[in-house]
């Protein structure tokens, strides 16, 4: 940690209680803030308020909207609003970490209603969004108040400056790379198996076409199966799988962190069969520190974690057979497996939280720069402005 402690405002756009990268990454970096004596009060949208870490403050119910090729939960509004601005005025804040502040979001409120030192994530990497082309008009303002702009990855940067035309440092996702380098093997997932971490049940996700690669896989490795772990309804996924197929099929549903680091350690390799959406691939740079041979779909962002196929092996997005010829290479050929594995683990310390938040604290510094505490606007200033009043 390079400055001195300070009270940190986080800001949350999605459901806190959906999984979703967004979600655990400010977990983390709430949590790593904490560890390093920092105050840190996150808000965000909640559907259940029992159970909640003592550092994350509800927002209220959130709503879900279609949003990058997903379902979000966000909450935007009068009342979301006048939330945020409670939130902020008793916070005292030195600095406020808004993430995803170009979507209809409690992230864009804050932005309205906070001025001083204001730090923006961006984390998606898509085509052009209708959310964006209908509140576009009032992003270009907002996006200027903030003294700072961190995107994920060269595609999140890409995003922001094809879509609103402004700039970011890239700094990435971060993990905790010691900790999942410490799994121990499950004999139940060793062997040819190949495992997947994720929402399975969205398109996106591309299980689908793991599913049309199978029967090729199964020729070359008769003994193959597949391990997926995440929260989804396995038997309606199931429906969609030929019936031959369904037996090689293992749900473990939702796992814990050790049980992460043990399945990484354990798998003949990881499968991330993404057809698109992804700005960074936080579960490839887990699996990489957890020791697993990875092999993923070639979308920009994945292509540019890997090293251009360095540290992982990539197919051609969307094409089961590319998918079916890279795994039965990786299953079958122990030496380049290994290689994958021993140089992926040492290139994933690169992603730890030790390292990342070094990082984000450079920018923070940065941001704070000649400027007092947060505080808040004027309220004519801040949402009768987005409502054109």
């Amino acid at each position: 940690m390079t400055f001195e402690r300070k009270r940190i405002g986080i800001v949350c756009p999605y459901g806190w209680d959906t999984p979703g990268g967004v979600q655990a990454h400010i977990a983390d970096l709430a949590t790593y803030l904490i560890s390093q004596g920092h105050f840190v009060s996150v808000l965000a949208p909640t559907s259940d308020e029992d159970g909640l870490p003592d550092y994350v403050v509800s927002a209220g119910k959130p709503i879900a909207i279609p949003y990058n090729g997903a379902v979000a939960r966000i909450l935007f509004g009068p009342i979301a609003f006048a939330r945020v601005r409670q939130w902020i005025a008793q916070g005292e804040f030195d600095l406020l970490h808004l993430h995803e502040p170009a979507i209809p979001s409690i992230s864009l409120l804050a932005c309205f209603a906070a001025e001083g030192p204001l730090v923006g994530t961006f984390h998606a990497s898509a085509k052009k969004q209708k959310a964006i082309f209908a509140i576009g008009p009032i992003l270009e303002p907002v996006i200027e108040k903030l003294t700072a702009r961190i995107a994920v990855s060269e595609a999140a940067r890409s995003t922001l400056t094809e879509h609103l035309e402004t700039d970011a440092v890239v700094v990435p996702n971060g993990i905790y790379a010691r900790r999942l380098a410490s799994g121990a093997i499950n004999p139940q997932w060793t062997g040819n198996t190949i495992g997947f971490i994720g929402r399975f049940a969205e398109p996106r996700k591309g299980l689908n076409v793991l599913v049309q690669a199978l029967p090729s896989i199964i020729a070359e490795i008769p003994d193959v199966s597949v391990l997926v772990a995440g929260p989804g309804d396995a038997d309606e996924f199931l429906e969609t799988v030929p019936q031959n197929l369904r037996n090689r099929f293992t749900f473990l549903g939702r796992i814990t962190e050790k049980e992460k680091a043990d399945f990484l350690h354990s798998i003949g390799l990881y499968v991330a069969p993404n057809t698109g959406g992804e700005s960074f691939g936080i579960i490839l740079a887990e699996a990489l520190a957890g020791g697993a041979a990875v092999v993923a779909s070639d979308i920009p962002a994945f292509k540019a974690l890997l090293g251009e196929g360095r540290y992982g092996s990539l197919f051609r997005s969307e094409d089961p057979q590319s998918l079916a010829s890279s795994i039965v290479t990786i299953l079958q050929d122990s030496q380049l497996r290994e290689k994958f594995r021993s140089e992926g683990k040492v290139y994933a310390q690169s992603f730890d939280w030790d390292v990342v938040a070094e990082r984000i604290y450079d920018v923070y510094e940065m941001a704070m720069v000649g400027l007092g505490k947060v505080t808040l606007s004027s309220e004519n200033r801040g949402w009768n402005k987005f409502l054109g009043k």
